[in-house]
């Protein structure tokens, strides 16, 4: 049986870690945490990262604490950043923690009774410290020369000489703070994050070593990104890919995982899902000898749509991406439609010309621009090459009413296997 080390390291999740920490992981039960400023309503795909990470982690037998930095995400991290964060108001971040509470438990098991998962914010014990006991108990323990070391801060003062804000250049010793809290509160002697994180972290481990006298740990994973050099998480239209289905449906995360790329998928299986070593393998198998099975693609956006959304939802995905190439639309929604034809050509259709008998397909055909007469549309659906929401017309008289819209919004006309265009039914 695997360490929980040899784990994350066979997954490509250990870009460095604290001298003994392999040995410790495979001899104790940890308790370790992650930190995620709440700057949003919704995790992202790049979170997916550490959550998967510490979930592995919890599965072992570790007990794991997400910490929401409602305290320090009023202040901002200078890592990875050129300018300084627009800072957001309590009540924002209120909001966000609360938002994103429920998409932990797809990750995390709250309620497992040996080592349960523990959500916390940090401006709980923050608020209430005194200016004065804060830099005679913490600030004390740190030169500027070690601060202005740590790449978060180096980058930063180097990059275009604008330089950091004293606010921003104390988060720091805030996150150091928090690891010396949870490490009283609940013993946590562990932190975790990704590899731009390992100077806040390491500071973290200094500061409980010089006022506790304990060894604490860190684990950096290294951050992530596609083939090409890209941001993971980010879509084609260079949005963020949220985990909230009310800011990126089911069908578009489907579809988020669907399109990786060759080169990707491998590692992706690995970080993003339960797979195991053999199976992982024997799909990257498949993508070397037969890449245009998309096999591995397909079982990477099984694996974390189900997850994520849960496996109904993996279902009205695959059946809304099967509509494309002729699939049934029947169960899908107004909401489904438009996800799955955003990018298809379209226009407004009066809904007053649908009541009654309706309006004539050929005459729907023609104002589409799918055919450029009305002999050229009767030829079509005698050639049996229309369609319409994906039912084949076959009478060159048939109407479209009313009825036969999506939810009272949409007609789908499709010419051949796949020149579709979207009708948008308007009052």
């Amino acid at each position: 049986m695997t360490t929980a080390f040899e784990e994350l390291q066979w997954r490509g999740l250990v870009y460095d870690a604290t001298e003994g920490l392999a040995q410790r992981l495979s001899k104790e039960k940890l308790t370790l945490y992650n930190g995620f400023d709440p700057t949003a309503t919704s995790l992202h795909v790049g979170n997916l990262v550490p959550l998967m990470s510490v979930a592995r982690l919890q599965r072992l037998g570790h007990t794991p604490i997400i910490l929401a930095g409602g305290g320090t995400g009023m202040i901002g991290d200078p890592g990875g950043k050129s300018e300084e964060r627009n800072l957001l108001t309590r009540e924002q971040i209120e909001a966000n923690v609360a938002a994103i509470r429920g998409q932990l438990t797809a990750l995390l098991d709250f309620e497992v009774k040996s080592n349960p998962a523990r959500l916390v914010n940090n401006i709980d014990w923050l608020e209430p410290v005194r200016m004065i006991d804060f830099l005679r108990d913490v600030g004390k323990h740190f030169t500027v020369n070690y601060m202005i070391s740590k790449d978060s801060v180096k980058s930063r003062l180097d990059r275009d000489g604008s330089g950091i804000s004293f606010t921003e250049f104390s988060y720091m010793l805030l996150q150091a703070y928090d690891f010396l809290h949870l490490h009283d509160t609940y013993g946590c002697v562990m932190q975790t994050g990704g590899s731009d994180q390992w100077g806040n972290i390491t500071a973290g481990v200094e500061l409980i070593r010089r006022t506790r006298g304990v060894k604490a740990e860190a684990l950096v994973y290294p951050l992530i990104t596609n083939a090409d050099g890209s941001k993971l998480g980010k879509t084609a239209t260079g949005t963020n890919a949220w985990l909230d289905p009310k800011r990126m449906s089911p069908y578009r995360f489907y579809q988020f995982w669907l399109n990786t790329g060759d080169a990707d998928v491998g590692r992706y299986l690995k970080i993003f899902t339960w797979l195991g070593q053999e199976e992982i393998a024997e799909l990257e198998r498949l993508v070397a000898e037969r890449p245009e099975l998309r096999e591995a693609q397909r079982k990477l956006a099984q694996e974390v749509t189900g997850m994520i959304h849960g496996e109904t939802a993996v279902s009205r995905a695959e059946q809304a991406a099967a509509v494309l190439f002729g699939g049934d639309m029947n169960g899908l929604d107004a909401a489904d439609i438009q996800d799955i034809f955003a990018e298809v050509p379209s226009s407004n259709l009066d809904k007053a010309s649908l009541e009654g008998e309706g309006t004539a397909v050929v005459d729907l055909l023609i104002q589409s621009g799918l055919a450029r007469s009305k002999g050229e549309a009767r030829r079509d659906i005698q050639g049996g090459g229309i369609y319409l929401n994906n039912e084949r017309v076959t009478d060159a008289d048939q109407a479209a009413s009313l009825a036969q819209t999506i939810e009272g919004q949409f007609l789908i006309l499709r010419k051949g296997r796949k020149r579709y265009h979207l009708m948008q039914v308007m009052a």
